[in-house]
């Protein structure tokens, strides 16, 4: 059984949701923005609106198959997801470490200019923010999706080399560096 799929998702005060279970549709909307969610058919979804809770469930049935299940426990965690995403909303920092490397808005677009003959530029997607101050990206946004997404392909334009330790890194993430190569004895 789904350990995470059987809690409710608590909704605080400010949030408000609208169910359409014809559709398997879910929309969350609060402070931080509004998200949208299509969830499986499989899993049946029910909002609460006296104790601002929504409860997932699927059928005895179905709770023998596996993959059933997992569906279950995923369409959970997307809409607490969604909830904590209209509240607090999602953050991501990103290093950018080189001599002469460096990161800049230009305008909605993000300029990095990592080392290579010409700058990159990356735009975000859309309720997706950011902002620069030294050597820090700093990634926010009401979608927990579009937030990592966006944050992981910053990264993979120069990803961390393990040598001279130059590239652009999450700010909690440790590089293991390896020794050179060591000439004589």
């Amino acid at each position: 059984m789904s350990r995470i799929g059987k809690k409710p998702v608590a909704v605080p005060a400010g949030v408000k949701v609208s169910l359409d279970p014809k559709a398997c549709a879910i929309v969350v909307e609060g402070p931080k923005g509004k998200l949208s969610y299509e969830y499986r058919p499989e899993v049946s979804v029910a909002w609460d609106e006296g104790e601002k809770k929504i409860a997932c469930s699927i059928t005895a049935e179905q709770m023998k198959i596996g993959q059933l299940r997992a569906y279950w426990g995923t369409v959970r965690s997307r809409i607490q997801n969604m909830v904590t995403g209209v509240t607090n909303g999602y953050t991501k920092r990103l290093e950018v470490i080189g001599a002469g490397w460096n990161a800049k808005p230009q305008g909605k677009t993000l300029q990095l200019n990592i080392g290579f003959c010409h700058p990159v530029d990356m735009t975000p997607p859309a309720a997706v923010e950011f902002a620069v101050e030294n050597q820090i990206i700093t990634i926010t946004g009401p979608d927990k999706q579009a937030v990592g997404q966006f944050a992981a392909e910053i990264r993979s334009k120069r990803p961390p080399e393990p040598y001279n330790g130059k590239g652009i890194k999450y700010l909690s993430e440790q590089i293991i560096r390896k020794q050179g190569k060591v000439f004589g004895s």
